[in-house]
């Protein structure tokens, strides 16, 4: 192929990629010099927030009680400004304004809710304290708090969940869905950051699991790999389009048990302290202490490709 062909080819192609119908779905115009969502900066922003929520179990800084106070503020100091910067680039990205004034419209609102939040802090470090002890009495191969905390999918993902909810609560756009999908991504748990979820939270081993965003957890609950808290149908508008923002997904009262596999769709209610069995599939409201098994498997012998 010559020089002429392939730079002939290139510039079709920079034609092709530059035409506006093209991407006019896929594409987000930002003012100059507006931030845009960090995934890194975001990744450092949640490892700070464990190392305040968990002293001494993440990060290098090896702490005792006489500087605990000096290295927390140290922290907080950093976490303020970078929650606030990304929390100010969700505000930019998500507005309508034309004017080129947006980031010193938002600059303000942003400190705000990061400052809220870090106040917020004390409490989702108890509610976390609350699902690492849940965690560890439910499953009796851990054999200390430190182990859950360091290793634990599920601790991980539900951190990542309780940060990512209370920003949603303050208003924050686009950041807590990225914070949620993060451990999505690490520990294979899908846990939309707008689900209502009590104390004592325990998933165990993890993978697979989806919690829906209009999801009621109650408290003492415990989910094991590969429940789905999921929609059985999408209700549609008169232009055929599922209609956003309806309750859809289930509730579990206090003190459930669901098994692994077990599949939950539409706006149900299981009642409290009941006990759903592995690869169940349910899709009507349960009464308080049920127990939901499948069927006895039968014994069917196969010869000779018999029965496959």
């Amino acid at each position: 192929m010559t020089s002429n062909t392939v730079d002939q080819k290139i510039l079709e192609t920079v034609s092709k990629l530059s035409n506006p119908e093209s991407y006019k779905l896929v594409c987000h115009k930002h003012m100059m010099g507006e931030p845009l969502p960090s995934n890194k900066k975001l990744k450092r922003i949640i490892n700070l927030v464990r190392e305040i929520l968990f002293p001494g179990y993440f990060g290098t800084t090896t702490l005792k009680t006489s500087i605990t106070p000096h290295y927390m503020g140290v922290y907080v100091d950093e976490l303020l400004e970078m929650l606030t910067g990304e929390i100010l680039a969700g505000l930019c990205f998500e507005c309508t304004d034309e004017s080129e004034l947006r980031i010193e419209k938002h600059k303000n609102p942003a400190q705000e809710k990061a400052v809220a939040f870090i106040e917020f802090l004390p409490e989702i470090r108890r509610r976390l304290v609350a699902d690492v002890e849940a965690t560890f009495l439910n499953d009796p191969a851990a054999k200390n708090f430190g182990e859950v905390i360091f290793s634990y999918p599920g601790i991980r993902a539900i951190t990542n969940y309780r940060i990512a909810h209370k920003l949603l609560e303050l208003d924050v756009p686009l950041i807590p869905r990225f914070i949620t999908e993060m451990a999505h991504s690490e520990t294979g748990i899908d846990i939309h950051p707008r689900a209502q979820i009590g104390e004592s939270f325990t998933i165990d081993h993890g993978t697979g699991v989806v919690i829906g965003s209009t999801c009621i957890i109650g408290d003492n609950v415990k989910i094991y790999q590969g429940v789905t808290l999921g929609a059985k149908s999408f209700p549609l508008d008169d232009d055929g389009n599922p209609i956003k923002g309806i309750p859809r997904h289930p509730i579990l009262e206090n003190n459930v048990v669901i098994y692994a596999g077990a599949t939950i769709l539409g706006r149900v209610t299981i009642g409290e302290n009941s006990v759903i069995g592995g690869n169940v599939w349910v899709t009507s409201d349960l009464p308080a202490n049920s127990r939901v098994v499948q069927k006895r498997p039968r014994d069917i012998p196969f010869m000779d490709g018999a029965g496959i």
